[in-house]
C-alpha cells in the first residue's frame, strides 16, 4: 500500500513544476513576438529557469523513496 501512496504522492508534486514551465515557456514565447532581437537572451534565461522548476519534481520524486 505504501508504494501506491508514493507514486500518488508524485504525481501530485510533479503538477505544480508542470504548470511552471508552461507558463514559464508561454511567457517566453510573447516576449519574443514583442521582441525578437533578445531572443538569446530570453532563451538562456528561460531554460535556466525551467530547470529550477524542474528541480521542484525531482526533490519530490526522491522524497517519494525515502520515506
Amino acid at each position: 500500500m505504501t508504494g501506491s501512496l508514493a507514486a500518488v504522492g508524485y504525481g501530485l508534486a510533479a503538477i505544480g513544476p508542470g504548470i511552471g514551465i508552461g507558463i514559464l515557456v508561454g511567457k517566453t514565447q510573447e516576449a519574443l513576438a514583442r521582441q525578437p532581437e533578445i531572443a538569446g537572451k530570453l532563451t538562456a534565461n528561460m531554460f535556466i529557469g525551467a530547470a529550477l522548476t524542474e528541480a521542484l519534481a525531482l526533490i519530490g520524486i526522491v522524497t517519494g523513496f525515502i520515506f
